[in-house]
């Protein structure tokens, strides 16, 4: 959410203008299960669109496998409302088959084989690697999948055509990602203190109408509903829907129930709008109703951004900010840490007034205050390293208990209700910056995945639960270390004996996996993925350059992370 990514996604906006265009609306008639496949690195920039791609006719005398073969390949074209695809299609069906019903995403280069299952039915197996909903929504698929049905009727003229065939779309992933690109609606936390990315996938075409339709008359995705609030009433609606966009100025038209709106939160409306049409390359938006311009501003917000120096502690016991060979100490809490018992892991509270940690000792968890106050919050055996929220709560969990999560403050502690129900084990967890999620890596059913859940809080910050968490990837072996890349993206260290993995993974896109430096087993985020840093057991202190790791520094006994910064 920043300048430079406003101004890259303005240029890719540039450069897709020309697709054709897709929509999605209610999502019915697709299986939504299959195997879990990496994707792009975070961050990766999407191909171009295919601009000279428009799909074969049915061809005279084709079988009805010929006829189900065609049509599939012809979702890949939606030019004219897919009206190329519609000439597949029986006449009863053609006006009333929905292709933008949701988006099934299949391995590139897959081979479909149509298989006759009657005298005019027709069946064709599909292994997607993840599901877009009516909403944009992106979900990783698991588990097995019901083959799609087709079935077909020989026209007067002798040839075949479909007469019921499931609603949306099959795209092999270079297909959907020529097509479609991901884009960010921006909420509010409870507090109204933060914005917060809820990333969803939209065709390129008609980008920013589409955006503002789901901010605005939409709803967050189900996992994170509980846990961020929207400035826009449900009195107000976009009329007419179409946004249009003129040299980088999006006109936003209200109903007239904008007109009752009080100023603070039309700013706060005009704040989300400015931040989600951002993503589509625009750099104003005006909202109007009728022919009159609405007067709003932008609300003040806090940054998530950390500092861009590595916070370690040295072999010598020294804790600061990492420039060189130059350790620079954080007012206070140096000296504090100093006289305090050993940690061995270490988070950093935005206002830097007091870190989390958990004691090398007796790793119990606790909280170091920068006048020097020490205190032991949480004895109870085999605790994680804990994660601060911007609201001051430390989160403390036992490996072996990923429901008995508590959330502590001085003053008391909060037992979490409903985290991660079903869970056995629970190997790392990190909040983000903004207190509104929680991102862990949690084994149920001797199934590990990599995972996020809302976090559930009143309008002063206060925690009282977590949501239902939504699986992001699976994950291949026991995990040490999660970390939030920036506002949008989670990494996790996986142990996989020699070869240790890191998975990257947006949460709400495509994920991917690389190797880490040998030894790897602490992650630490920055403000983009690639500013991510890694500790190994050795006291190495990497940073990704490219496609290889550097190290930058020795002798770390630990690689502390930030949860913001002073404002």
């Amino acid at each position: 959410m920043t300048a430079l990514r406003r101004a890259a996604r303005a240029l890719r906006t540039l450069a897709v203008v020309a697709v054709a265009g897709l929509a999605l609306t209610a999502c019915a008639g697709l299986p939504l299960t299959g195997t879990v496949q990496g994707g792009r690195s975070v961050g990766e920039q999407l191909p171009g669109p295919d601009f000279l791609r428009l799909p074969d006719r049915p061809q005279p005398g084709a079988t009805p496998e010929e006829i189900v073969d065609g049509f599939l390949r012809a979702g890949a074209g939606p030019v004219s409302d897919w009206a190329r695809a519609r000439e597949f299609l029986a006449p009863a069906l053609r006006d009333t088959w929905d292709p933008t019903a949701g988006v099934i995403i299949e391995p590139t280069g897959t081979t479909r084989t149509p298989v006759a299952v009657g005298e005019n039915a027709v069946e064709v197996a599909v292994a997607p690697t993840a599901t877009v909903d009516a909403t944009g929504v992106y979900e990783p698929a698991t588990g097995g999948t019901p083959p799609l049905r087709f079935e077909l009727l020989q026209q007067e003229d002798g040839e075949w055509r479909i007469s019921q065939a499931p609603d949306g779309i099959v795209l092999d992933r270079d297909s959907f990602v020529t097509a479609f690109d991901r884009y960010t609606l921006a909420f509010f936390d409870p507090s109204w203190r933060f914005l917060v990315p809820d990333e969803r996938w939209f065709p390129t075409t008609n980008a920013p109408t589409r955006i503002a339709a789901a901010l605005i008359e939409g709803s967050p995705a189900e996992w994170l509903a509980g846990s961020v609030v929207s400035a826009f009433p449900d009195s107000v609606a976009l009329s007419p829907t179409a946004v249009p966009v003129s040299a980088g100025e999006a006109q936003v038209s209200l109903n007239e129930a904008a007109l009752t709106v009080e100023q603070l939160t039309l700013d706060r409306m005009q704040t989300q709008l400015d931040e989600s049409l951002a993503s589509a390359g625009v750099s104003q938006v005006q909202m109007r109703v009728g022919s009159s311009d609405v007067d709003a501003g932008i609300v003040p917000v806090r940054s998530t951004r950390v500092a861009a120096q590595p916070l370690v502690v040295t072999a010598d016991e020294r804790f600061g900010f990492l420039t060189g060979d130059e350790l620079e100490p954080v007012p206070g809490l140096s000296d504090a840490l100093a006289q305090a018992a050993p940690v061995e892991d270490l988070q950093l509270s935005p206002d830097r007034a007091f870190a989390a940690v958990r004691f090398a000792t007796d790793a119990s968890v606790g909280r170091v205050d920068a006048d020097g106050d020490v205190q032991v919050f949480d004895e109870r055996p085999g605790l994680l390293a804990p994660t601060i929220d911007p609201f001051g709560y430390v989160w403390s969990v036992p490996a072996t208990s990923p429901t008995a999560l508590r959330a502590i403050v001085p003053s008391g502690v909060i037992e979490i209700a409903g985290a991660w129900p079903g869970a056995a084990t629970i190997s790392a967890m990190a909040l983000s910056r903004d207190g509104t999620r929680m991102a862990a890596a949690v084994t149920a059913g001797g199934r590990t995945t990599l995972s996020v859940a809302g976090v559930l809080r009143d309008g002063d910050g206060v925690p009282s639960g977590l949501g239902d968490p939504a699986v992001l990837g699976d994950l291949d072996g026991p995990v040490s270390s999660v970390a939030w890349l920036d506002d949008s993206s989670v990494a996790a260290l996986v142990d996989a004996g020699t070869e240790p993995r890191l998975r990257e993974q947006v949460v709400g896109g495509e994920g991917t996996e690389s190797a880490a430096p040998a030894g790897a087993d602490t992650l630490a985020g920055g403000n983009s993925a690639s500013t991510l840093r890694v500790h190994t057991d050795q006291g190495g202190l990497f940073i990704r350059r490219g496609a290889n790791w550097t190290q930058t520094a020795e002798g770390i006994t630990v690689l502390a992370t930030q949860q913001g910064s002073p404002r």
